[in-house]
């Protein structure tokens, strides 16, 4: 299973150069039946990410470009009345798909933001009175620029808890830049790119996840960090129930990965930064913490033996 693992990061990377460590964690994101917020500056790769991410796992893919003046409909769908028949047709929006990219999502008002909440955590849309529910695998994928950038909407917690994880890309280094200055980048290589499985296979994955074992110790250390978050002075406020779920989700996702039916405290440290880093906030100054010096942080509680 690791080995098959290793071939898709190894496709997607060939894509995405210079990228791999961000790929690996995109994979475990999907496969954990998380969502997934990139973080960074335009133009570093983002949107590429989730072409290349839906063409490899044979998913639907659609993408929204989030704008200040889009209003709900335009994401979930509206009934247009037909003359002719004297009833109203529903034309489904563009969340009705597998592979969701909300390009710059904090472009949108809160009012348009809030129209995903439901398909994130439900899996399904209700729409004048009728739920209607999302294919699957349903993944989204939305990219956000910093919010010193100019008209955009910060994203209320309620939506950011929604998100499993939160990455960034960064600038590529200089070798994988040189390739992509020598036109060796993403569009040619995506468009002759095949598929590494079917959409069925993702479902396999997701459920296959499920079954990896957490064993008393490793939920002991799962229950010290979340403790230590509410605990320690450092923090506004500590991980809530839901965030504990989802660093045990992320972990089993990992560990299925690394070809472990079982989980260990290192599954929980790679992704404890990525899944905790938007959900806590520093005391003193209301602001989030750099990865590196939340696991500084985080070091001090006792990893089991």
């Amino acid at each position: 299973m690791k080995e098959q693992f290793e071939s898709i990061v190894k496709q997607i990377s060939s894509v995405l150069l210079g990228k791999e460590p961000q790929v690996r964690l995109a994979l475990t994101c999907l496969f954990a039946r998380g969502h997934l917020l990139i973080e960074d500056l335009p133009g570093i790769g983002k949107t590429t990410l989730a072409k290349v991410l839906a063409k490899c796992m044979g998913l639907d893919f659609q993408r929204i470009q989030f704008t200040s003046d889009m209003l709900p409909g335009d994401i979930l769908g509206v009934s247009v009345f037909d003359q002719k028949a004297g009833t109203f047709h529903f034309h489904p929006g563009p969340i009705f798909t597998q592979v969701l990219l909300a390009d710059e999502i904090n472009r949108a008002t809160p009012k348009t933001q809030s129209a995903l909440l439901e398909a994130m955590e439900e899996q399904q849309v209700t729409i004048e009175g009728e739920t209607r529910v999302l294919k699957q695998p349903f993944f989204v994928i939305a990219t956000q620029n910093p919010l010193e950038h100019s008209g955009t909407f910060p994203l209320p917690e309620s939506q950011m808890d929604r998100f499993l994880m939160r990455i960034t890309l960064g600038y590529p280094d200089r070798a994988a830049e040189k390739k992509i200055l020598k036109g060796e980048g993403a569009q040619a290589v995506l468009a002759a790119m095949g598929t590494c499985m079917m959409h069925d296979d993702v479902s396999g994955i997701q459920a296959k996840i499920s079954q990896v074992r957490a064993s008393d110790t490793f939920l002991d250390y799962l229950q010290d960090i979340i403790h230590f978050t509410r605990s320690s002075p450092h923090f506004q406020v500590g991980l809530s129930p839901r965030a504990g779920l989802a660093l045990q989700q992320a972990s089993r996702a990992w560990a299925h990965m690394e070809g472990r039916d079982f989980m260990v405290p290192e599954d929980l440290q790679v992704v404890l930064p990525w899944v905790a880093g938007h959900r806590l906030r520093s005391r003193s100054e209301g602001l989030e913490i750099p990865n590196n010096r939340l696991m500084e942080l985080f070091s001090r509680v006792p990893v089991p033996l």
